[in-house]
């Protein structure tokens, strides 16, 4: 099973989302089947993972981007688990920092991607200088409109420098939206994640429809293509993302790198040889 041939956007292509289906499963009809295999998938990435680390000529970029509790914090919880803590890192962007503002938008952006051998992941990323500052009106169209090719200057440069970018659109129904939003209110552990700019954002959502496509039209590009994952089940949305992560992590066709010490004498010196007993 590859799943990015079906839940990529092609370069180029016109997306409409509410012509997605949010709830869709693909060919994954069952919720067990679903978890069994991103088991599977967890255990592959800490594999490979190891891999990437180790040999150091390589480093991945995941972003993460979705309407309010599209599930953003639940890949870093279910997915990125998988992975060493000493190799991987999340950073999430939120309101820049009156320093922040002093820069060019991409300037709180750089020195959070990943060096070679670690993976970084974007838990809201540069995308929302394209995203809620459009939808808010917070700079003017003149400025926005023009980050689009200024983000794909941005991770060409990355990914000639060896970094493989993965972003990720998480895609619910607002129906579901809602729904969460309830069993936050319900639930203690979760209580704290609820905020009344969740619920005032909802009366944009159209708006935010439209920022997403745009986003995903003129940002997929061939070498840091936009994934959308129908992310109602969150079961599936778990499966895709870490079915993607893994295919693109085993392209690399890496190597734990050769021992920088003779084995073999280390072997005979300490191993093979009968010492006196102290």
């Amino acid at each position: 099973m590859d799943l990015r041939h079906s839940l990529v956007v092609k370069p180029g292509s016109r997306i409409k989302l509410k012509h997605l289906d949010a709830a869709s499963t693909g060919t994954c009809k069952s919720s067990t089947e679903a978890e069994q295999e991103t088991a599977k998938n967890r255990i592959h990435l800490g594999e490979l993972q190891q891999k990437l680390y180790g040999e150091k000529k390589h480093a991945l970029l995941i972003v993460l981007q979705g309407i309010d509790a599209a599930g953003k914090d639940g890949i870093c919880w279910h997915v990125m688990q998988a992975m060493n803590p000493q190799g991987t890192y999340v950073h999430g962007f939120k309101q820049p920092t009156e320093e922040e503002k002093l820069h060019d938008f991409l300037w709180r952006i750089h020195p959070h991607t990943p060096g070679l051998g670690q993976i970084g992941v974007f838990n809201r990323s540069h995308y929302e200088d394209v995203l809620v500052v459009r939808v808010h009106d917070l700079v003017p169209k003149k400025v926005w409109s023009k980050r689009y090719d200024l983000i794909n200057d941005y991770e060409k440069m990355l990914t000639a420098h060896n970094v493989t970018i993965l972003k990720f659109f998480l895609y619910i129904s607002p129906e579901e939206q809602l729904e969460r939003f309830r069993q936050r209110l319900d639930d203690p552990a979760r209580q704290w994640k609820i905020s009344e700019s969740d619920y005032k954002e909802r009366a944009l959502w159209d708006q935010y429809l439209e920022a997403f496509e745009d986003m995903l039209e003129k940002c997929s590009t061939k070498d840091a293509p936009w994934y959308v994952i129908p992310s109602n089940h969150k079961w599936f949305r778990n499966l895709a993302v870490s079915n993607i992560i893994r295919k693109t992590l085993e392209d690399m066709n890496m190597h734990l790198p050769a021992p920088m010490v003779d084995l073999e004498k280390i072997r005979q010196e300490y191993h093979s040889a009968k010492t006196d007993p102290v």
